[in-house]
């Protein structure tokens, strides 16, 4: 077993996940995590405001990061097989958009992965985090 920093194989399992649980931390240091679905393009992640059912697209996580922008994302697999164990996360700055080109772009990408976004809308602002640091563990020394 071994701790793996910055593997290219950790970054290519992270962008293949289905799902990465988003931590970002609110102005009096509160972590707060959420599921998010999520594209990666080079060293940028991305995840949006969607259209499935929420009370408002003002949420938390857009407030933490408005006050601070360090966030991290984390994939995993858990198996009964513990030989099969792995999780990956990415560190990073992240930043909000709502219009443009970085926009447009995230949309193509999370719209290209996820096939629900042919019935879901995907009109709310967008997470673009900067991965500064990937670091990855996996039972089988393979992250």
């Amino acid at each position: 077993m071994g701790d793996v920093t910055g593997t290219r194989v950790g970054a290519e399992r992270f962008a293949t996940a289905r799902s990465a649980r988003l931590a970002t931390v609110s102005t009096t240091g509160s972590p707060h995590l959420v599921p998010v679905v999520f594209a990666v393009d080079e060293q940028t992640i991305y995840t949006a405001v969607d259209g499935k059912p929420k009370s408002t697209q003002r949420l938390r996580r857009l407030a933490n990061i408005e006050a601070n922008p360090q966030v991290c994302l984390l994939v995993d697999e858990y198996s009964e097989t513990w030989e099969q164990l792995w999780w990956v996360r990415a560190d990073g700055q992240a930043s909000i958009h709502t219009a443009g080109a970085l926009v447009d772009r995230a949309y193509e990408l999370l719209r290209a992965k996820y096939v629900q976004y042919r019935s879901v809308s995907l009109d709310g602002p967008v997470i673009a985090v900067d991965v500064t640091k990937w670091a990855a563990w996996s039972a089988s020394d393979r992250a």
